[in-house]
């Protein structure tokens, strides 16, 4: 037989060999993540059978378009060489078909995660009252007023800050009458 028949054999059979073999190993192994993005076993099944339906269909179809091969094989090294490129792409085509699956079952479980995320219950109600800066029961920026048992403040503005300044400029002396 002609050293192009061996190649086109050995290609069919390494090829559908390949495909069988990645396909029963995702599906056994794949059916965990599809219970996990579907969160129903019966549909994460019948989804992981139409995807290994789909893997065949669209490899083995691959692999019959892909088999004819132009080139001139006048040798076994020559033929080697071309089964090599040829066995490559199809490993290429079945990382790039698993890669695609995996990327969209991942959003598709995003999703799906993202809407069964639990809403606050309520909004807030209010804001909280805004306590002007100065001495008080929780130190010297902790509150209004003086601490219990000190001396209460003193002057036209109780809440200016102890060094005398305001945040425009100095506070101005009382007005005597």
């Amino acid at each position: 037989m002609d050293h192009k028949v061996w190649m086109y054999l050995a290609y069919l059979v390494t090829s559908v060999g390949l495909t069988i073999w990645v396909a029963t190993t995702l599906s056994r192994n794949g059916l965990v993540f599809l219970e996990d993005v579907f969160a129903d076993s019966r549909l994460a099944k019948a989804v992981n059978h139409l995807l290994v339906m789909g893997f065949y269909l669209l490899n083995l179809g691959y692999v019959a378009v892909a088999m004819r091969s132009g080139a001139r094989i006048p040798d076994a090294a020559r033929a080697l060489e071309t089964l090599s490129y040829k066995i490559g792409f199809v490993l290429l085509v079945l990382g790039v078909l698993h890669v695609l699956n995996v990327f969209f079952l991942g959003r598709y479980r995003r999703g799906r995660l993202r809407q069964q995320q639990t809403m606050p219950p309520l909004p807030p109600a209010g804001r909280l009252p805004m306590v002007p800066p100065g001495p008080g029961p929780l130190g010297p920026f902790g509150g209004a007023g003086a601490a219990p048992g000190g001396p209460a403040p003193t002057g036209p503005n109780p809440g200016a800050p102890a060094h005398g300044g305001a945040a425009h400029g100095p506070v101005p002396p009382p007005a005597r009458a």
